[in-house]
């Protein structure tokens, strides 16, 4: 296939991933009860808010020395690397995660399911998120994509069958947000990385998807 023919059709295929991938934000957006216009401009608003990292705080770090090999040398040689000193600095992702979470706070005030459920659900996510989410040196904390999302929905389902999507967004957002984010940031300078942002993905992080995808499911 020529270059030309095939870089068309990776534009294609492209264009068209992107048009599936807003089609199915906003049935999530809709089937939790919002208007089209509003799932629409919240939609635009975390692709252009994923842009955006709001500075929280900075940590000061510092790698431990280490053995590393010599270049110039054969492979079993080794050089003692000293320790460096540096700084991370923890930001917050405006459209991964200051769009997600207002929208948890949102539903929370409609007062549709009762508080006692939705902090179960939360915590239920909370305790998994952080289980078997690992941090990944030099690109962020990982865990099993559809993990979070099914656990969510599962759990909104017992819970409260009536109003699941929502309570599957509220724990779903919420509980990847504390247990994989939250209650890491004390290891967080392990990273490598000068910034480590929470939701930082935008719409491919963890804690938007995992609301998507868990409202869609319930």
């Amino acid at each position: 296939m020529p270059v030309n023919s095939l870089m068309l059709f990776f534009l294609i295929a492209l264009f068209f991933m992107a048009l599936l991938q807003v089609h199915i934000f906003e049935i999530a957006f809709i089937k939790l009860g919002l208007t089209p216009e509003i799932a629409s401009f919240l939609l635009l608003g975390t692709l252009l808010g994923s842009a955006i990292n709001l500075p929280l705080y900075s940590l000061q770090t510092k790698q431990t020395g280490h053995l590393v090999l010599s270049p110039d040398r054969k492979p079993v040689w080794e050089i003692f690397q000293p320790a460096k000193e540096g700084k991370i600095v923890i930001a917050v992702n405006v459209g991964g995660c200051l769009i997600p979470v207002g929208l948890c706070f949102y539903f929370i005030s409609l007062q549709l399911i009762d508080p006692i459920r939705i902090i179960t659900g939360i915590l239920a996510i909370t305790a998994l998120s952080y289980k078997f989410s690992r941090l990944i040196p030099g690109l962020g904390v990982g865990m099993p994509v559809f993990l979070a999302p099914l656990s969510s929905a599962l759990v909104a389902l017992v819970l409260d069958p009536e109003h699941a999507a929502h309570l599957a967004y509220i724990s779903g957002v919420f509980g990847v947000l504390i247990g994989a984010d939250i209650l890491r940031l004390n290891t967080i300078a392990s990273l490598g990385a000068p910034v480590a942002s929470i939701g930082g993905a935008g719409t491919f992080d963890g804690i938007f998807l995992t609301g998507i995808i868990a409202a869609l499911l319930a």
